[in-house]
């Protein structure tokens, strides 16, 4: 299993929820964040200086078996993509294990029906 965490802009995050959805992860969770990137610029307008070095993104997290490690990947990569700095970053994580609450169910099993 394998934890993903991708960190999108804030326009994006629909298009990537729905990309993911289409690749069968449906659970998920996500936080509203403020990052700040490599790019220093400030802003004026109307004469008053605006720092705008801290970005609005939205980061996701969800744990997903090894077999769909690499469409989830790739959902995320073409939903999230503008081609301009700030598109983002995937962070892949080794998962050694997990356990549902309600069943005690372990391992793969935990995380979708067995059916």
């Amino acid at each position: 299993m394998k934890k993903i965490e991708a960190i999108v802009r804030k326009t994006k995050f629909e298009i990537v929820r729905k990309a993911l959805h289409e690749a069968d992860i449906d659970f998920l969770s996500w936080w509203e964040v403020k990052g700040q990137g490599t790019a220093k610029q400030g802003l004026i307008f109307r004469g008053v200086a605006y720092d705008v070095n801290t970005i609005d993104r939205v980061f996701i997290s969800f744990v997903v078996r090894d077999i769909n490690v690499e469409k989830s990947i790739s959902a995320i990569l073409k939903s999230a993509y503008t081609g301009e700095s700030g598109d983002g970053r995937i962070f892949v994580t080794q998962i050694e294990q997990s356990i549902r609450i309600r069943t005690g169910d372990h391992g793969d099993e935990s995380l979708y029906d067995k059916k």
